[in-house]
């Protein structure tokens, strides 16, 4: 063979070598995507996946309360709720009203409340509207009384949303008891938006789990057994949804909310949406965000423009500038304040929940998310997120140029303060 023919031969087989290469890769970028990815990590991380389940997303206050209190006349035998706070205001009176009849009627009803999410809201329950609720058959208790030290009692608070009824349904999402997520607060941040969800089927044990072990914990209670197991509602296999429950206790698993949203955020190939209304977040998240630019995922993210913590916005823009320059799309919401949690990855899966991306949920609190792995769920929260692109102010060069001196100054001063926010 003459040196000619030895160098086509040599030729053939790089390109030969070559084509299969790039077909391998084609083949793995088409079969590992997103949703595969993240769920791999969540196995490995021995997160509860459970495949037999049905959400409905309550996007709205009306739309939670009303299908709430629908399913809570329905209840047969308990009753638990998990709450930041019952702010003592008309919904609240409504729902203690609706419980106490379910109590007469023989339904075990607790509650469990946030000391210090009670104390900072200003409507709190105090010690009569306590005496009155236990009083008419319903076991009430508060999490972490503030008491001296004061100091003790900063760290670790209590800052889910859960309702488990009857052991085969439950609620979970951003928001607390308040009547202001239906009328708003017009004297200083508007209409109120927030998220939650009814969630049917096997997820519904992880729940229930969560409430008891905090319920056995604060009380010294031994509540369990299979009663408040129960089968769970079999979804018809055209409509079952994958869940996986993210939960954070504090010194048992500290670490788990922070590294879940940061493994979602890389997998992620095409998008990131995030809506948040305390957005700070720890280094972990800031990092994975710009890895995620750099790859070429388009990131958009929408906070309010007003929050309930004067620092909030003005920090949140500050470190929404510093991503913009990396290529994010930061979105200020006008429409009032934006209390929603929610992040969609590619159209393929989302999570909703209690956690803010700020270090009080991420390293501090005690917290519940829920990983969909849902295209028509995940839509619908993409929905909402152009809905409210109508109602914001996108924050470009020009925009934060024209910020007020004050309000960049403070925003650098939060961005100090990121590992207390």
């Amino acid at each position: 063979m003459n040196s000619f023919s030895k160098g086509v031969v040599v030729k053939k087989y790089i390109v030969i070598i070559i084509s299969t290469f790039l077909i391998h890769q084609s083949v793995i970028g088409q079969n590992i995507s997103s949703d595969s990815i993240f769920m791999d990590y969540l196995e490995e991380q021995n997160f509860p996946i459970s495949h037999n389940n049905d959400v409905t997303l309550l996007p709205t206050a009306v739309d939670k309360f009303t299908d709430l209190f629908k399913h809570i006349k329905q209840a047969k035998k308990h009753i638990h709720l998990e709450y930041f706070n019952f702010r003592n205001d008309s919904i609240a009176t409504e729902l203690f009203k609706l419980l106490v009849q379910k109590a007469q009627e023989g339904v075990e009803v607790r509650a469990l409340f946030d000391a210090f999410g009670n104390s900072s809201n200003s409507k709190p329950l105090k010690k009569d509207h306590l005496k009155r609720i236990r009083s008419l058959g319903i076991e009430i208790e508060k999490y972490d009384p503030i008491r001296f030290p004061y100091i003790n009692h900063i760290w670790k608070r209590d800052h889910r949303k859960i309702i488990v009824i009857d052991g085969i349904i439950a609620y979970t999402g951003g928001m607390n008891i308040a009547d202001y997520y239906i009328h708003g607060d017009p004297d200083t941040y508007g209409q109120w938006y927030d998220m939650h969800m009814r969630i049917e089927g096997s997820a519904v044990k992880y729940f229930q789990q969560i409430f008891l072990n905090m319920w056995n914990k604060e009380t010294k209670q031994h509540i369990g057994g299979s009663k408040y197991y129960p089968d769970p509602i079999e979804i018809d296999q055209s409509l079952q949804q994958t869940l996986a429950v993210v939960d954070r206790w504090p010194r048992k698993y500290p670490k788990t909310v922070r590294r879940a949203y940061k493994e979602a955020i890389l997998s992620a190939e095409h998008t990131i949406r995030i809506i948040n209304p305390y957005f700070v977040p720890t280094p972990s998240i800031r990092k994975a965000l710009k890895k995620a630019l750099k790859k070429g995922v388009t990131v958009e993210i929408m906070v309010p423009a007003v929050a309930d913590i004067p620092l909030v916005p003005s920090t949140s823009v500050y470190i929404g500038n510093k991503l913009r320059k990396k290529g994010a799309y930061i979105y200020l919401f006008n429409g009032g304040f934006h209390h929603t949690k929610v992040m969609m990855i590619d159209d393929k899966f989302c999570t909703v929940g209690s956690v803010n991306l700020n270090s009080r949920s991420l390293r501090y609190d005690f917290e519940t998310n829920v990983f969909i792995f849902n295209h028509r769920i995940s839509n619908e929260l993409d929905a909402i997120f152009f809905r409210d692109i109508h109602r914001s102010t996108l924050l470009t060069e020009e925009a934060w140029e024209d910020r007020k001196t004050w309000n960049k100054v403070t925003g650098w001063f939060g961005n100090l303060l990121t590992p207390f926010l």
